[in-house]
């Protein structure tokens, strides 16, 4: 769910300066995960059953095989958007330097993420889906890996060029996903949950 700044009273309107400050209240007013995505306050629920079982499966892939040197996976860590002190997103996975666990800062560099994992939630827009994307390819992460349960798809997006990914590889939940070097491995997506009908 997006927020748009006219819906807010004017003292807590987000603007330029203030939205990571709206962000984090509203994390704690409301325990949703709130990310900040093109100037955008984008609000989701805590991820269902189904989400969290393609994030269970992908992590444990991704834990059991060998990882370049010096990287591994985490959950609930968040990246900046370079050269803007207001974007940031909270990927489903992410890889980054082992260093970050000993960083007492909550925002890691984006340049050193080497691989995103977006989940979709069952009410994301498209455009939302298509936003954030963008945002992943104009943060420069190498290789962003999209999981849809609502369709039972994922897509691999790669080589991010001009504010977009030059390379996207649609898939379907059974098939596997290459990653591309330096991980050179497959993830298998068989019996990867799918949401039922609301």
């Amino acid at each position: 769910m997006s927020v748009s700044p006219g819906a807010w009273p004017p003292h807590l309107r987000p603007r330029p300066g203030n939205l990571r400050e709206i962000a984090e209240k509203l994390e704690s007013a409301t325990g949703l995960r709130v990310q900040i995505v093109g100037g955008k306050l984008v609000m989701s629920p805590t991820p269902r059953g189904k989400h969290a079982g393609v994030v269970k499966r992908l992590r444990r892939q991704l834990e059991r095989v060998t990882l370049p040197d010096g990287l591994d996976v985490y959950e609930v860590s968040s990246i900046a958007l370079p050269e803007d002190p207001e974007d940031y997103v909270t990927p489903d996975l992410i890889v980054l330097p082992v260093e970050w666990e000993e960083d007492d800062g909550w925002l890691a560099a984006a340049e050193d993420a080497a691989l995103a994992v977006e989940v979709i939630s069952q009410s994301e827009k498209s455009r939302d889906i298509r936003d954030k994307a963008d945002w992943y390819a104009v943060a420069r992460v190498p290789v962003l890996l999209v999981m849809d349960p609502r369709k039972g798809t994922w897509a691999l997006h790669t080589h991010p060029d001009n504010g977009s990914y030059r390379d996207v590889l649609p898939g379907k939940f059974g098939e596997p996903v290459k990653l591309p070097e330096p991980f050179d491995i497959e993830v298998a997506t068989d019996g990867f949950p799918v949401y039922g009908t609301r």
